[in-house]
């Protein structure tokens, strides 16, 4: 039976073509004004994933992470 992709985490994280699954980062919501010009510059970039979420993640987006 095919699984279905969990939509919460379809949103969420973006699988670039490479394989390496980008989320974004956190505290870029509000209270911008005490924080750095650098910093704000670094959250629009997002991150990889680290490979201890990877096996969540094969599981909520199955299809889209290979399982190498």
């Amino acid at each position: 039976m095919k699984h279905k992709t969990h939509s919460g985490a379809k949103k969420r994280f973006k699988v670039r073509k490479s394989g390496t699954v980008m989320a974004q980062k956190a505290s870029k919501r509000h209270l911008l004004t005490n924080k750095s010009k650098r910093q704000k510059k670094s959250f629009l970039s997002g991150m990889p994933v680290t490979m201890t979420h990877m096996k969540a993640l094969r599981r909520l987006l199955p299809g889209l992470i290979s399982t190498k």
